[in-house]
């Protein structure tokens, strides 16, 4: 689906503020944000989940995104402004390959076939924030994770940004990275 609307990605390892840097985003640049399915996926679920689940939740990821977008799409307000979502396929990508060392096929489709404007890559140096989903607290796995990210950020087109230091810090930085591209 080709649109005038600039679709934003943050990305990064668990508890690096991305949803609260989503939120932040969207009411600075009064739009609209795609929240993360996973969440939701997982919190019906009643079980671990495993490899066949995150097919299922790369597609609910997918769906969302298309309805959000879609349902904005005819506003002319909108289609100068950029969208945020919050989570994309590299992110069931890198999920995958840590978790399971494999990543089903349509996810890596995916991420050949969308398009993107830009990256927010959060780097893992705010606090560890428990939450039931969570699963790698330790710093030593929090840093390998986010090395994923990075591997992925350089292998591919897209621009992307490192967004690193407190709440305040990534919001400026990340709303100045989105300003470059309406220049």
């Amino acid at each position: 689906m080709e649109t005038a609307i600039k679709r934003i990605v943050i990305l990064g390892p668990e508890s690096t503020g991305k949803s609260t840097l989503c939120k932040e985003l969207t009411e600075y640049f009064q739009t609209t944000w795609v929240p993360e399915y996973a969440r939701e996926y997982l919190l019906r679920q009643e079980s671990r989940y495993g490899f066949e689940d995150l097919k299922k939740i790369a597609e609910g990821q997918l769906q969302l995104e298309d309805q959000i977008i879609s349902s904005h799409v005819s506003s002319p307000r909108i289609q100068a402004c950029p969208i945020f979502i919050d989570t994309d396929m590299y992110v069931m990508k890198v999920w995958s390959e840590y978790v399971f060392n494999a990543c089903d096929n349509s996810i890596l489709t995916s991420i050949a076939t969308r398009n993107y404007d830009l990256y927010l890559l959060c780097y893992p140096d705010l606090p560890w924030v428990p939450d039931p989903l969570r699963e790698h607290s330790e710093e030593k796995e929090r840093m390998k994770i986010y090395h994923y990210y990075k591997d992925a950020m350089i292998n591919q087109t897209v621009p992307w940004v490192e967004i690193k230091g407190d709440y305040q810090k990534r919001v400026e930085d990340a709303i100045n990275a989105v300003k470059l591209l309406f220049q």
